[in-house]
């Protein structure tokens, strides 16, 4: 029985059989399907292939396309109950239509108008939001009013309430991110409504969060015990900037700095421990001097990744894919990519599974075919 196919109780799994088996092997063969049994030998390949063969495909979303559409969603579809998030999810075309951008991830452009109100929910899922284009809005997350601006990382850890208002005369754009299909699959997912209203409607430069946990290298005695989740609400662009441009400044200087040559690299860590932000979520962001050519690599798990500014390409299984700015893009599990700049920097957020995996043992990752 393959993998997408269901039989009916008492009918035989004609896949199996071959015009030579005897009326006994036909006999115990339709006795599996009557009792609901599927014998491994028929299903080995699909089980227990020798490399990753995922169903997801690599798959390029152009932002030429996603900003208009989300523009038009913006004047047709309401934001509030009923609509609850103006969000479109990017379907991978390997996945039978399901809004998921891989078997573990979603990805969605979220749209909020101006002036407008997302109401208070929460659920279990983990969420971020990295801002796309515009400023002027706030996410309030569990009564924490957090300023939403271009190249942002803003957190949702999951069962955490949340709702944004927009206080400007123009629209703001964003790329969610959730573990929505893995809580799928595993069956942990739970959805609760929250105030229609907002909790706070303040509209602070820097969220208390922020103000406790935010200064380099120190943590805030008041809470000494780890969180599985991030303590801070937001990563903010202008810190982001400044650690990759030192990375490339240090690079230059004759300092070993970057992660490969002309290619500098951060990671959003949760600040009690170290780790990623959350327990199944990794977050980072990538800058590629011009011409850089990173070296090409496999990873178990998803790989997305949304161009946020320059332009270049990547190349997936030897297809190479132009990017410009906006593009959102996925490399599925274990199939072989690499990024190259065009004529200016090149940047990219970049986010996967990967803790997942990590957490149970099955990470691997091969970078110019060997083990690392």
């Amino acid at each position: 029985m393959s993998n997408n196919q269901f039989k009916q109780r008492g009918e035989v799994d004609e896949s199996a059989m071959q015009p030579e088996d005897s009326e006994e092997l036909r006999a115990l063969y339709k006795a599996f399907t009557e009792n609901n049994l599927n014998p491994l030998w028929t299903q080995m390949a699909d089980l227990m292939p020798t490399t990753p063969t995922p169903r997801a495909e690599p798959c390029v979303w152009k932002w030429s396309v996603l900003g208009p559409l989300a523009e038009k969603a913006g004047e047709l579809v309401p934001v509030g109950r009923g609509g609850e998030r103006r969000a479109i999810g990017l379907a991978n075309p390997g996945l039978g239509g399901k809004a998921y951008i891989s078997p573990t991830l979603w990805c969605a452009i979220q749209h909020l108008g101006p002036k407008e109100t997302a109401p208070e929910h929460r659920h279990s899922q983990n969420a971020f939001r990295f801002v796309v284009e515009g400023d002027g809005v706030w996410t309030v997350v569990n009564g924490d009013p957090v300023r939403m601006s271009r190249g942002d990382l803003l957190m949702t850890p999951g069962w955490a309430f949340h709702g944004h208002h927009n206080e400007t005369d123009h629209s703001m754009i964003w790329i969610d991110g959730l573990d929505i299909p893995f809580s799928y699959q595993m069956d942990t997912g739970f959805f609760e409504y929250g105030s229609d209203k907002l909790t706070d409607y303040t509209m602070p430069d820097y969220s208390r969060g922020e103000r406790l946990w935010c200064h380099p290298g120190l943590r805030p005695l008041v809470q000494e015990q780890d969180t599985e989740s991030t303590t801070i609400g937001a990563y903010r662009w202008e810190y982001t900037d400044a650690a990759l441009t030192e990375q490339l400044a240090l690079e230059a200087e004759g300092q070993h700095s970057t992660v490969e040559p002309g290619h500098a690299a951060v990671r959003y860590v949760n600040p009690t421990t170290g780790h990623d932000v959350m327990t199944t979520i990794r977050c980072q962001f990538h800058r590629l001097k011009p011409g850089t050519r990173t070296a090409a690599r496999k990873e178990v798990g998803t790989q997305a990744f949304q161009v946020f500014e320059g332009n270049g390409y990547v190349t997936i299984n030897g297809e190479e894919y132009q990017l410009d700015k906006g593009d959102v893009f996925v490399v599925p599990s274990w199939d072989e990519w690499s990024l190259q700049a065009e004529g200016e920097l090149f940047d990219l957020f970049h986010f996967s599974d990967a803790p997942i995996f990590e957490k149970i043992g099955k990470y691997r990752v091969q970078i110019g075919g060997e083990d690392q």
